[in-house]
């Protein structure tokens, strides 16, 4: 039977090949943003107790209410907007999930979402399956930062939505007030959405402000903001997040999300509604993940590669023009064959031809695991 494929062009995801090689050849696995560490052991006590209490069945369909009200509480702590826990966020299944659902709630066939790359994969699959057009915008290389210029020009009647991402995956870069103010003015009296992914927004470094669309309730109006707990509190297997929005986006979001998703998974929420009330939870996230970038880029010194600054997320891009004149996944290949460390070419994150000799690190790993998989690019001549 004929199978008419709704994603033609898609194959399986650059990270899952690379951790797939990875686990093949016993290589270090600096590709796919996970860590390897143990997460927070009173987080994973709070979780088991929820499971002993009897927070095992269906929580309601938007979240368990006490977790929505301790966001709630905590984004007006952090960015000082009042935000109604009933009507603005839904728990989800994971930052992925969520940036789907809002996708899927409000694109019809033929609108244009303007996105940037490189960007995370699951952008413009997300996109084109709900019969919409991806408007491609390349951030300027080598700051990945925002031309809103070329932005501007890309502006049509058709165009229903603006995707943004701060911290930034794959680049690390972060959003300015500047670029907060540009998008402001882009979209002031349109139509024009926002989705904006803040998975990372607790991992950003050296002082910067996190410029949230949540710091703005004229924007958030607009908005889709989506979260992951599994990214900041280094538990990425839980698939855990949440969106923000406004109440008439949110309605439409819960639309999807009632008949995709019903539930998620109760003793986490539980645990989470507890482990948020206090604000160093999430308040030393920051700098414990910044000094894990700080520890990679010393020992990356003993290597010809050269680093691209690093604001914020898991990751840091590293060029390698003076190593090779490769191209990304070649050299990328080559790597983990010769060296046994993975990567992620950051040219597989775009969807033109676009190879800058770059390719991405993560860093949320043991200390021991950094010092040995640099100790493997010394060896092996990189």
């Amino acid at each position: 039977m004929p199978v008419h494929s709704k994603l033609p062009d898609a194959g399986t995801t650059i990270f899952t090949v690379m951790s797939s090689l990875a686990a093949e050849l016993g290589a270090i696995n600096l590709g796919q943003g996970f860590p390897d560490f143990q997460m927070n052991e009173e987080l994973i006590s709070l979780v088991s107790k929820a499971m002993y209490d009897g927070f095992n069945q269906y929580v309601h369909m938007n979240g368990w209410a006490r977790l929505r009200e301790v966001l709630a509480e905590k984004i007006g702590f952090l960015y000082h907007t009042p935000i109604h826990p009933e009507s603005q966020i839904t728990v989800t299944p994971g930052g992925t999930y969520a940036i789907y659902t809002a996708l899927t709630a409000v694109l019809q066939p033929g609108d244009e979402v303007i996105v940037f790359q490189p960007c995370y994969d699951s952008y413009i699959p997300n996109i084109l399956v709900n019969g919409a057009v991806p408007v491609l915008v390349d951030l300027q290389f080598p700051e990945y930062k925002i031309d809103w210029a070329q932005v501007r020009s890309k502006i049509t009647p058709r165009t229903r939505m603006i995707m943004i991402n701060s911290p930034h995956n794959p680049t690390g870069s972060v959003l300015s007030k500047e670029d907060i103010e540009e998008l402001t003015a882009l979209v002031k009296d349109t139509d024009i959405l926002i989705l904006s992914d803040e998975v990372y927004e607790h991992l950003i470094y050296d002082g910067l402000p996190h410029q949230s669309i949540l710091r703005y309730p004229g924007l958030l109006a607009r908005s889709f903001v989506c979260f992951s707990f599994g990214k900041i509190y280094n538990c990425t297997g839980w698939k855990l997040g949440y969106c923000v929005s406004s109440p008439e986006l949110m309605a439409e979001f819960r639309k999807i999300h009632q008949f995709n998703c019903f539930s998620c998974h109760a003793p986490s929420q539980v645990a989470l509604s507890q482990f948020l009330l206090q604000k160093d939870s999430y308040l030393g996230l920051s700098p414990f993940m910044q000094a894990k970038r700080d520890l990679f880029g010393s020992l990356m010194q003993q290597t010809r590669f050269t680093p691209l600054p690093s604001r914020g997320s898991y990751f840091q891009v590293y060029r390698y023009d003076q190593i090779s004149d490769e191209d990304e996944k070649t050299f990328s290949l080559r790597l983990i064959r010769e060296a046994g460390v993975a990567v992620i070419p950051v040219s597989a994150l775009y969807q033109s031809a676009t190879d800058n000799k770059v390719v991405r690190f993560c860093f949320a790993k043991k200390e021991e695991t950094l010092e040995r998989a640099v100790e493997k690019l010394v060896a092996a001549g990189f």
